[in-house]
């Protein structure tokens, strides 16, 4: 008699759901550990540790209770490491710790890793990992001994050294928690904080596949297309977001009005730099005027890089849509940049994570809207800072009640797993066996 046995099929998670509980029992984890006594010096509620951590690990910066003074060391330690590990990648920590051991990186890890890098293919990871550790240190430490110059002369050594560590890694993985309830506005006209802060979250807002680039290749043009279109759009958004500033608020008492003339250019500056990624600030985001506001959001919306420790919909994703409407306009069928084509699925996949971006932060306005009652442009301005992960707020996070505190959790678990990312998990990838005659919808 012959048996035949089934084999038992495992069931097998893609990766991109892997990466999102992952990112969800990091967050568990962080609650619990906020939540210790020996982490706050009075107490917090669940809702408040809860909070805390989903900011921290998505590496966001909005916050419902005083880092500096509602955490004692232990606890601002493990907001920082939350922050680290958030910004970048619990996967690249586990491959880095494999490595370490000398453990092999099996294709599984490998594609997870893949999805956490948001890289196209499997191949070179562990390469592009192990220079991801040696930029980040060389980085955050030095960052911080320059930051330590600042600090220490003011804080004392212990608490000066620490003070300076902890912002130079929330600065670096664009994290935007700060140790003080006025961010750094007290360093407003401050040469080295506004020349080091804004310098670590721009390196880390560039994306660790153009660092690589600019680490291994050291030319214009031996850099790849992504890098390119990195480094042009990010000195454009720099340059045209510090001068509008400027221009719109400098006369206004509440923000650069108050300041010293050269103050005032620090600040533009400094404002201009944060907004799109970290979140720190060296004036009132409050006393913002509403085109400000409403310029804010805008750069907020696009970002930082791919592969980078910001959010939004990134750069390149922006002037690929750019490029797409100026094609259009020329009655061009392709998209030309930099001697380089790009083709219809990458136009249409910025089109996707754009209308879902969009989508999903008017829903948020919305409900919103619904449980919590406050100025319309203060709370989409905490929709879309929440969204991109970036952490400005106009005043509103510390009103918001368990309702409203979950929402912009979700919104900022969300923007930091990516949007595309759930689109994948969601869509349908059988392809339609059934194919219909073309039709004409006219637009416009």
């Amino acid at each position: 008699m012959i048996r035949i046995y089934a084999k038992r099929q495992t069931p097998h998670l893609a990766p991109p759901l892997v990466l999102i509980l992952i990112y969800a029992g990091c967050i568990i984890l962080g609650t619990a550990a906020l939540k210790l006594p020996l982490a706050t010096t009075g107490p917090i509620t669940w809702s408040d540790a809860a909070f805390t951590a989903t900011s921290a690990v998505t590496v966001t910066g909005l916050v419902v209770v005083d880092t500096g003074s509602m955490y004692t060391v232990f606890g601002q330690v493990v907001v920082m490491l939350l922050i680290q590990l958030g910004g970048l990648g619990l996967m690249t920590f586990a491959v880095l710790i494999l490595s370490m051991l000398g453990l092999p990186v099996g294709f599984t890890h490998r594609l997870y890793l893949k999805e956490d890098l948001n890289q196209t293919s499997a191949t070179d990871l562990l390469a592009l990992t192990r220079m991801i550790l040696k930029v980040v240190l060389l980085c955050e430490l030095v960052g911080a001994g320059l930051l330590a110059l600042v600090f220490v002369p003011e804080a004392g050594w212990r608490e000066g050294l620490w003070q300076a560590l902890f912002h130079a890694v929330s600065a670096f993985n664009n994290a935007g928690f700060a140790l003080f309830p006025d961010s750094l506005s007290r360093w407003v006209g401050n040469p080295i904080i506004n020349l080091t802060i804004p310098a670590l979250f721009i390196m880390g807002g560039l994306g660790f596949t153009v660092a690589s680039d600019i680490w291994r290749v050291r030319s214009w043009r031996r850099f790849s297309l992504h890098t390119k279109l990195m480094l042009t759009g990010t000195v454009a958004l720099l340059v045209w977001s510090a001068l509008a500033f400027a221009l719109m608020e400098w006369t206004n008492p509440g923000t650069l009005g108050a300041l010293p003339w050269f103050d005032r250019l620090w600040a533009s500056w400094f404002q201009a730099a944060t907004t799109r990624t970290a979140g720190f600030n060296t004036v009132e985001i409050g006393n913002l005027s509403d085109p400000t506001a409403l310029m804010f959001m805008t750069l907020m919306f696009i970002g930082a890089g791919s592969t980078s420790t910001g959010g939004g919909i990134k750069v390149t994703t922006f002037i690929v849509l750019l490029l797409a409407t100026v094609a259009f306009f020329k009655r061009r069928a392709n998209i030309q940049v930099f001697g380089r084509e790009l083709g219809l699925d990458q136009v249409m996949k910025v089109l996707a994570l754009a209308t879902t971006s969009i989508l999903l932060i008017m829903t948020a306005i919305f409900v919103l809207l619904l449980f919590h009652e406050g100025d319309f442009l203060a709370i989409a301005f905490e929709t879309v800072s929440a969204f991109a992960t970036v952490g400005m707020s106009q005043g509103v996070t510390g009103d918001l009640d368990n309702a409203g505190r979950a929402i912009i959790m979700v919104v900022m678990f969300i923007g930091r797993v990516g949007p595309i990312t759930l689109g994948f998990l969601l869509a349908t990838r059988k392809p339609s066996r059934i194919g219909y005659p073309a039709g004409t919808v006219y637009l416009g």
